[in-house]
């Protein structure tokens, strides 16, 4: 069932866990995330970047989530994430997303604060979860080759973080710690005495770049304060590895329905695994 996310990400800081958000730009991953809550019994969110709302059309997303999501009794999230602009966020609104991120990370202080808190002001009469980003989160969703050398500055400040959410109004914040998009190429390492100080915000935090970061840190940052946790990269390697191997193994092979359901399976059990490790199994 589609529900706020606002509220899975109360529950979340109450408890001491963290809601795994994993993105999609086809119709099998929709299916093997759910079919993965479902068998947890495990809150998800499911979301999309601004190229994968487009190629997908947020209203056949909304209308995938919310048929599928109307059968089981698992909460659903579906989350536009690293929204640019106040119209890409009515967009997502409007097609029926519970949430958006307004991404103003690249922007000057004054001017993340002015589209945030416009952002905010347009959910707020829809009843719509509002995440905010202050900091550079940089990087892709890819596997890196090389290792990405992150500026001090672009992590997120706790004292500006005070004053952002205090202008702004957000339900959740997107925090810089270390972490980048993408499957990282050395071991990163994030700044948990960063954290300690943005955990006294008393706010959910986001943490991007979930599907690279090592097991333990990620406990860490859940028992820091970290309630949502974004995967994407990970995802999209499961599928298309997936993919390549079962087109080799039957290059005769031209039904789509003959091979799709491995892809299926393979987001599934990497969805498991987070689920796991970010402690929402049964938290349904």
């Amino acid at each position: 069932m589609l529900v706020k996310t606002k509220e899975l990400y109360q529950k979340a800081q109450k408890e001491g866990y963290a809601v795994g958000a994993f993105n999609v730009s086809t119709l099998e991953a929709i299916k093997a995330i759910i079919k993965a809550a479902v068998r947890l019994r495990a809150p998800v969110v499911i979301e999309t970047s601004e190229k994968e709302m487009g190629f997908l059309e947020p209203a056949l997303v909304f209308d995938i989530v919310k048929e599928l999501g109307e059968k089981i009794s698992i909460p659903i999230g579906l989350h536009l994430d690293h929204g640019k602009s106040l119209e890409r966020v009515k967009e997502a609104i409007q097609a029926g997303y519970t949430s958006v991120h307004i991404d103003g990370s690249t922007l000057a202080y004054d001017d993340n604060v002015k589209i945030t808190k416009a952002v905010v002001e347009f959910a707020q009469t829809k009843g719509i979860t509002v995440e905010g980003e202050l900091g550079k989160i940089v990087g892709s969703s890819e596997k890196h080759q090389e290792t990405i050398t992150i500026s001090q500055d672009f992590l997120t400040d706790p004292e500006e973080a005070k004053r952002f959410v205090a202008e702004t109004g957000l339900d959740i914040l997107a925090v810089s710690l270390g972490n980048i998009h993408g499957v990282y190429a050395s071991e990163p390492k994030l700044d948990f005495e960063r954290l300690a100080q943005l955990q006294k915000l008393g706010l959910p935090m986001s943490l991007h770049g979930g599907s690279g970061i090592p097991a333990d840190q990620i406990k860490r940052a859940i028992n820091l304060g970290i309630t949502k946790v974004n995967v994407n990269t990970e995802l999209r390697l499961a599928y298309t590895e997936t993919l390549r191997t079962e087109l080799a193994a039957h290059p005769d092979e031209i039904v789509p329905y003959e091979f799709l359901p491995e892809e299926i399976e393979a987001i599934e059990d990497v969805v498991e695994q987070k689920i796991k490790l970010f402690g929402s199994e049964c938290r349904a």
